[in-house]
């Protein structure tokens, strides 16, 4: 009988080993924290929202603003040409080239006061660069050019157009002289061909010195070139 005694003796901590396991192995309390984290992380999450926002929103705004100032420095530009083309004399018969800066084909300046100090000069006017009737007379003061510069006169074309198309058409129709930009229209509205917001298509002759001697406006593109070398060549 002892043999069983010590063996009920062995069984018993056993029993009590397990008992004593039982609470450490579920603890009802430890999901919380991280639960807590979770909703830490949460609130972060969306004041990190609420920050993009309010950036996003002041971009917003700057963008609107800058935008509202750059069309507020596009009608002072505007505003600007209107009044340099309003102070322009008109020039009329036996008036003169007057001061005033444009450019040529080549985005280079160019004193329009300055063009007939040494020659002659017959300035036409079309109304858009590389259009069938604009090029006719283009081509056709170009074709007798030479007669032109024989009698010592210098010739330009003049149009609205930006100097990259200007250059464009020039070198697609090998034009051999200058051409001058006017995109404001202040020369071309001073020779009284600008008004309606279009170019009328004419021609306009300087002397040497810088006195108008003749214009033809309106004028056909197939006659402009003739009848500017007719005038030019009785004038000399």
């Amino acid at each position: 009988m002892a043999p069983r005694k010590v063996s009920d003796t062995a069984a018993e901590p056993r029993r009590s080993g397990r008992i004593a396991a039982l609470p450490v192995a579920a603890p009802a309390e430890a999901p919380k924290p991280k639960a807590t984290k979770a909703k830490a992380t949460k609130k972060r999450s969306a004041d990190d929202v609420d920050e993009v926002k309010e950036g996003e929103t002041s971009a917003a705004k700057k963008a609107k603003a800058d935008e509202a100032a750059a069309a507020e420095q596009g009608a002072s530009d505007s505003a600007e040409g209107s009044s340099t083309s309003a102070a322009l004399d008109k020039i009329e018969l036996g008036g003169s080239l007057p001061s005033l800066t444009l450019k040529n084909e080549k985005g280079e300046d160019i004193q329009v006061a300055d063009l007939a100090n040494e020659k002659g000069v017959v300035l036409f006017l079309v109304p858009k660069a590389d259009t069938p009737g604009c090029t006719n007379q283009a081509c056709g003061f170009r074709d007798i050019y030479p007669d032109f510069t024989s009698v010592n006169f210098d010739v330009y074309c003049l149009s609205t157009d930006s100097p990259a198309a200007q250059t464009k058409w020039q070198t697609k129709k090998e034009l051999p002289y200058p051409l001058i930009s006017d995109p404001k229209r202040v020369l071309i509205s001073a020779l009284g061909a600008g008004e309606g917001g279009k170019t009328k298509r004419s021609h306009f002759i300087f002397e040497k010195g810088g006195k108008l001697v003749d214009k033809k406006l309106p004028v056909t593109p197939a006659d402009s070139p003739k009848l500017a070398l007719e005038f030019a060549k009785n004038h000399t």
